[in-house]
């Protein structure tokens, strides 16, 4: 099952990329928590070495 932002989050996104919100830190945080806790991976991948 997939995790999905809330619509509170998904609001505030959709106003920030319409220019109708200029994002503060804490906007911009709150929405950086909910793309890292959606990511199945946990983050980047470990670069391979050559």
């Amino acid at each position: 099952m997939a995790k999905q932002s809330s619509p509170k989050l998904s609001t505030l996104a959709s106003k920030i990329l319409s220019g109708e919100k200029k994002p503060t830190l804490t906007d911009a945080k709150k929405l950086a928590a909910s793309v890292l806790s959606q990511d199945e991976t946990k983050g980047q991948k470990p670069k391979k070495t050559k």
